[in-house]
């Protein structure tokens, strides 16, 4: 069973939620990932997507769009995204990690010593946004030899039989995107929400984490009541955009944001 499996597991035995942060692995300076990353665990994070910088992210929104932009121009690339995992594992070796990112550096890195680097790192799961599971197949399986959980996006208008096909290729969670259109965007329907979860439930047994929209505790706290997992993202990078000269009160605020999260995620 893989870490994120038994994250799952053991919060599900307790009626915990869990909190998945997401940051942009880079952003704005390399130095700056992996101390957050401990903060965000120490604030409550059961889980941590981190964002694989790419030049063309067309599924993100403008907030998360500037955090790759950033983080490319710090020169950081899909490898040094792995070493920044690798020197988060030499204190942490049991909260999960996701890398989210899109298939050109994959591809260009090659499948086979991707997923070889990526077990080596410590990588527990990987969230490719733009390869549907038809075409997946290879990649998936030398993601599973490794014990590396593929993690597939849901879409509002996700079919049945689309369901169907990311519960049968997917590993660890299904990412429900709960709002039609890029990361940070509108305002959440948690009516629409649920009946999607419920239609999406009759399909899988995986885990199913919620994401973009979500923006303060109130929200994070509501989602838990009706999903297995609560992802943040840009609410937490808006908080190192507004502070490039001061990245310790950026630190702080995110820390701040999903302790607050998580403390009404269990209230």
């Amino acid at each position: 069973m893989s870490r994120i499996s038994t994250t799952f597991t053991s919060a599900s035995s307790t009626g915990r939620k869990l909190l998945i942060p997401f940051i942009t692995a880079g952003d704005p300076v390399p130095e700056f990932t992996i101390p957050m990353m401990h903060e965000m665990v120490t604030a409550g994070a059961d889980i941590i997507e981190l964002g694989v910088p790419f030049s063309g992210p067309m599924a993100d929104g403008p907030v998360i769009q500037r955090a790759s932009e950033r983080a490319l121009e710090q020169g950081m690339s899909l490898r040094k995204v792995l070493k920044l995992v690798s020197g988060f594992r030499e204190q942490d070796k049991n909260t999960p990690i996701v890398l989210m990112g899109y298939l050109n550096p994959v591809e260009a890195m090659g499948y086979q010593n991707f997923t070889e680097a990526a077990k080596s790192a410590g990588v527990d799961g990987v969230l490719t946004v733009d390869i549907p599971p038809e075409e997946a197949e290879e990649y998936v399986s030398l993601l599973k030899a490794r014990e590396i959980d593929p993690i597939f996006l849901l879409a509002p208008n996700s079919s049945d039989e689309r369901i169907n096909k990311m519960d049968a290729v997917g590993n660890g969670y299904l990412y429900y995107v709960s709002l039609k259109g890029v990361t940070g965007a509108g305002h959440l329907d948690l009516t629409e929400v649920e009946k999607k979860i419920q239609q999406i439930k009759k399909f899988t047994k995986l885990p199913l984490g919620v994401g973009f929209g979500v923006k303060d505790a109130q929200t994070a706290k509501s989602i838990a009541q009706i999903a297995d997992a609560v992802v943040v993202g840009s609410a937490l990078i808006s908080k190192i955009e507004n502070n490039p000269n001061n990245l310790d009160k950026a630190k702080q605020e995110i820390v701040d944001l999903l302790a607050s999260m998580r403390q009404a995620m269990d209230s």
